[in-house]
């Protein structure tokens, strides 16, 4: 039987835009994920920190990780409702983000994270109310 981990990173590998900005999985638990991706030239704006667009994915990507975990038997989970707060600029190698489910049920799950440098300078704070999308008959 595969691992949450496993299973995460091969769902992962199915959808291109997460390909595309190379978004690793790190780290998972109960209701928690810890996702990252390398920081390079293209993903960065005209102050040469990453693009806030870059940073909102990672955040809502991290957010959706989370509920899913606590979901296991659903299709997956989509974001209803995302908030981001910018804190500071996004620098470094890699930006790490870092999600947890608030309050869960059987259909909607509440969360929250942060993206931060590796350094652990806050980058941005995100709050997210997200879908469970249930099987068929469930």
């Amino acid at each position: 039987m595969k691992s949450a981990l496993e299973f995460t990173r091969e769902y992962q590998k199915k959808i291109p835009f997460l390909q595309h900005l190379k978004i690793h999985t790190d780290t998972l638990g109960q209701g928690e994920a810890r996702l990252s991706l390398p920081i390079e030239p293209h993903l960065t704006n005209s102050l040469g920190t990453v693009h806030g667009g870059v940073i909102m994915s990672l955040l809502d990507v991290a957010l959706c990780t989370a509920a899913r975990t606590l979901h296991p038997d659903s299709v997956g989970v989509v974001t209803i409702d995302l908030s981001t707060s910018f804190i500071g600029g996004g620098s470094g190698a890699r930006l790490v983000a870092e999600a947890r489910v608030l309050k869960d049920g059987r259909s909607m799950s509440f969360v929250e994270g942060e993206a931060r440098n590796e350094d652990g300078t806050l980058v941005a704070k995100s709050i997210a109310t997200v879908r469970v999308r249930l099987k068929e008959g469930k």
